[in-house]
């Protein structure tokens, strides 16, 4: 199973994140999403696991969760926009999938991995544009980063 991980696109969906979307089975977005328009071509794709960003506001927004727990092929990943306000219990949960910050994060803490795919929106600062590609076969997580060019064709 082929997971597109993205985050804080902020209104903008990439023709290159685009391309990526094509060959997943399932999509993850961290939230921040911005425009209802982006909710619906998302799901164009594969199965949508979505949640809410600070800057997700409206009516559109209030049917998008705040956090998300979704177990796919034995591997439970818990989703929230700011990893500050993930549940204080973590139980049985494995990989960790949040936004926010606008910085890539692929990290194992104990029996958790701790994913933050990024930016592929609008470029803030001279932060790179990234997303992740994540293969996920027989309950094991094999994780890309995906660097994404700064113009928008």
């Amino acid at each position: 199973m082929k997971i597109a991980i993205l985050s804080d696109t902020h209104g903008l969906l990439r023709p290159a994140v685009l391309e990526y979307l094509k060959t997943a089975d399932a999509v993850f977005h961290g939230g921040d999403i911005n425009k209802p328009e982006i909710v619906e071509r998302l799901r164009q794709y594969a199965p949508l696991y979505i949640v809410r960003g600070n800057n997700d506001r409206g009516a559109w927004a209030e049917a998008i969760p705040h956090d998300l727990t979704v177990t796919l092929d034995g591997v439970t990943f818990a989703m929230v926009h700011n990893k500050k306000e993930l549940p204080a219990d973590l139980a049985g949960v494995d990989v960790v999938v949040f936004g926010h910050s606008h910085k890539y994060v692929q990290e194992k803490t104990g029996n958790v991995l701790w994913l933050n795919p990024g930016s592929c929106g609008p470029r803030r600062f001279h932060q790179e544009i990234t997303m992740m590609m994540a293969e996920l076969t027989d309950g094991q997580l094999r994780v890309e980063k995906i660097s994404l060019p700064h113009e928008v064709k």
